[in-house]
């Protein structure tokens, strides 16, 4: 709130009040001043020519012009600078505002309540809540800011943002901590009116005020709200008629041009149709595996142990919405968890120790690898021991959620975030989202620890494989990721229209599954061999469906697919092959940025050292290799794509046609580049038989 509005309230309220010093106060502020003078010089006030100055205006104005000036300037000042209040018309509504305004004011005058100019800032603000609806959801709010004020309207707004305007206009106004009832009288001015009887007159001079203005034809409420307030029919009636003639020369002093704005139309409030449980569960659960894979770059960023704990305890205060958060770590023994301090927490912390055998919520967390929550209401069972209601006294907070960190089937500590009672329900509810990012942190820990113990070579190398293990994750889990976001997109716009997505379901289904076995691939470092069979043309649909439906093939790119007729089955993972596909195809498309074909052929058995390989080949039409890059093609290189992990796609292929026991070689040259892939056959080759040709058109 404008600092100059609470001093002139102050001031206008004093018995005392002289023209001199309030002429000082208004001067301080250069915007109001220009107001001022504007109005007093205008031909309304002014009779001849000379230009007065401030405190003449002031006189030839008078005092109630001036409390309305100020106030209404004020408001109209802070709140036209709202976000998104520059592209929506708010003629409407501030035309609606100022009408409420100049009734309340006029309805305290009649009641004899001694706080005129409260009860004008009361009803120029009570539907300010709409305001900050639209500027905090300007996507969902946009079309109901221009709906009828009812409570239907209240209603849509709950359903759909879980609060409404009169709630969030009274949580704007209780941050200025006004010592009065202005926020009650907008919190409550769609309440019934029965349970306004006894309620404080401002409270029920608001109520009225906007019955008056915006629900003129609901004579009973009309009423019932009039004999609350100790009033006649018949001075309403002359209150509202004066309201019209004042807000008019209201809206001109302040630059509000009101021609046309009774006729825009005023919808009814919408309610969107309830979304489909299974889609939103989706939604959700695709758009935290996009924050959880966000925060495992952001770990895999950090330096050290410090730097990854801060980065930890900041993350989940943003992502949980934690008022405070902070870290115990277990002891190199096992036998207790000791404090950490980060950030701006007090050293002593590090003193703090919670011992494992000794019971407790918080210890109970750590050795059963289960989420906690725990509540500061006497209730909790068992009852919390001192070191947690120390844990309450340091968060400050009324309520605790204990978040493991477990990584190999090892806790290696607790994560502690605190909250507010009422937002616990919200916690169990995301209780797979707080796991998640209990996994990624305690990979990111596990590693970090690791890097702590460089006395052991091994200790070091394996922390290394962990290094690399989380960047190819990263780099990996952005295919699928890319995928799901585009087939979102493809979803949305076939259940617009109503068309079944049993396919893209199963995709997204597929793909989401990938990521998770990514994630949990972090931690296994030396996964057993697999001796499955895999059907490489199967493999090759797949791959070939999960583009075909999507925006990342342009246009200008052909694929063509040539395949035996017969089946091809290799020794190893259909996953890894896929992984092996969609990097090669990435990296085909962004090698042609103009166009051009990508074939993907199946060029039968070969024998290579008595053993038997299927050749697999992805070739483009592209400019080729340098020869720089083709001597290093399957190492770590430094890329020209933006990003951290970019460079990392063909040593990552590489490795994963290692690990599949086979060959890959790359040829490349202006023709193009082709890869040439040797897997473990599963059988022994076929007569020789025809060759199938497929054309995938680019999307």
């Amino acid at each position: 709130m404008p600092q100059i509005l609470i001093k002139l309230i102050e001031h206008l309220q004093a018995d005392d009040a002289g023209m001199p010093e309030l002429a000082a106060l208004i001067a301080k502020d250069a915007a109001m001043t220009s107001k001022i003078l504007t109005v007093a010089n205008s031909s309304a006030f002014h009779r001849n020519a000379r230009t007065v100055g401030l405190e003449q205006s002031l006189v030839s104005l008078g005092t109630d012009m001036i409390k309305t000036l100020v106030i209404s300037e004020s408001v109209f000042q802070t709140f036209n600078s709202f976000p998104h209040s520059g592209s929506t018309d708010l003629r409407g509504f501030w035309k609606g505002s100022l009408t409420t305004a100049v009734i309340a004011r006029d309805i305290a005058r009649k009641m004899e309540y001694p706080q005129v100019e409260e009860a004008y800032l009361a009803g120029l603000l009570h539907n300010v809540g709409r305001l900050a609806l639209l500027a905090t959801a300007p996507k969902e709010y946009g079309f109901n800011f221009m709906a009828r004020d009812d409570e239907d309207l209240c209603a849509v707004e709950q359903r759909t943002l879980q609060i409404t305007h009169a709630e969030a206009g009274a949580w704007l106004i209780e941050r200025w901590h006004l010592d009065s009832f202005l926020a009650d009288s907008v919190l409550y001015h769609h309440e019934p009116l029965a349970r306004l009887e006894s309620s404080h007159p401002l409270i029920r001079i608001v109520r009225l005020a906007h019955l008056l203005c915006c629900h003129d034809d609901q004579h009973e409420a009309i009423e019932s709200g009039a004999h609350l307030c100790g009033l006649d029919g018949e001075v309403l009636e002359q209150i509202v008629n004066n309201a019209a003639r004042q807000v008019g020369k209201s809206a001109d002093y302040l630059g509000i041009d009101l021609a046309g704005v009774d006729d825009v139309p005023v919808p009814a409030a919408y309610a969107p149709p309830v979304v489909d449980p299974v889609q939103q569960r989706l939604s959700e659960e695709v758009r935290n595996m996009v924050l959880v894979s966000e925060m495992g770059q952001s770990f895999a960023r950090q330096n050290g142990e410090a730097g990854l704990l801060e980065s930890m305890t900041r993350s989940a205060r943003i992502l949980f919405d934690f008022e405070n958060a902070l870290v115990l770590l277990e002891n190199p023994t096992g036998h207790a968890l000791h404090g950490t301090a980060t950030g701006d927490q007090q050293l002593r912390f590090s003193e703090f120790i919670i011992p494992l055998n000794k019971g407790g919520v918080v210890a109970a967390c750590a050795l059963e690898r289960k989420l906690a929550i725990i509540s500061r209401d006497g209730q909790q069972q068992p009852p919390l021991s001192v070191a947690e209601d120390q844990l309450f006294r340091i968060l400050g907070s009324e309520s605790m959620v204990c978040l493991p960190l477990v990584a190999n089937q090892r806790c290696l500590g607790v994560l502690i975030g605190g909250a507010p009672a009422w937002q616990m329900a919200s916690y169990q509810k995301r209780a797979r989202f707080l796991q998640s990012f209990g996994t990624q942190a305690a990979a990111a820990l596990e590693t970090a620890i690791s890097e702590r113990g460089h006395a052991k070579r091994q200790i070091a190398h394996v922390a290394e494989e962990y290094r690399e293990a989380s960047r190819r994750v990263v780099h990996e889990v952005n295919n699928p990721l890319s995928i799901i976001k585009n087939y979102l997109s493809v979803l949305d716009s076939k259940l617009a229209r109503r068309e079944p997505v049993v396919g893209e379901m199963s995709i997204l289904n597929e793909e989401i599954d990938r990521v998770g076995q990514l994630i949990n691939g972090l931690a296994d470092l030396q996964p057993t061999e697999t001796t499955r069979a895999t059907d490489v043309a199967r493999v090759v649909d797949d791959v070939l469906r999960l583009f075909r439906a999507t925006d990342f093939v342009p246009a200008s790119v052909q694929i063509v697919v040539r395949m035996q007729e017969e089946p091809a089955d290799i020794e190893g993972d259909a996953d890894l092959l896929k992984q092996i596909l969609v990097n090669l195809i990435k990296n085909a498309v962004e090698a042609m940025p103009d166009g051009g074909k990508i074939e993907i052929a199946n060029r039968g058995h070969v024998n290579r050292e008595r053993k038997l390989y299927l050749e697999l080949v992805v070739g483009d039409t592209g400019p080729g290799l340098s020869a720089e890059v083709l001597a290093n093609l399957f190492s770590q290189v430094r890329s020209t794509k933006e990003g951290p992990h970019h460079g990392l796609g063909l040593s990552i292929v590489h490795g994963l046609v290692k690990k599949m026991q086979g060959l890959i070689t790359c040829r490349s040259g202006k023709a193009g580049t082709t890869f040439e892939i040797l897997l473990p056959a599963r059988s022994s080759p076929s007569p020789v038989g025809g060759v199938q040709t497929r054309l995938m058109d680019s999307v």
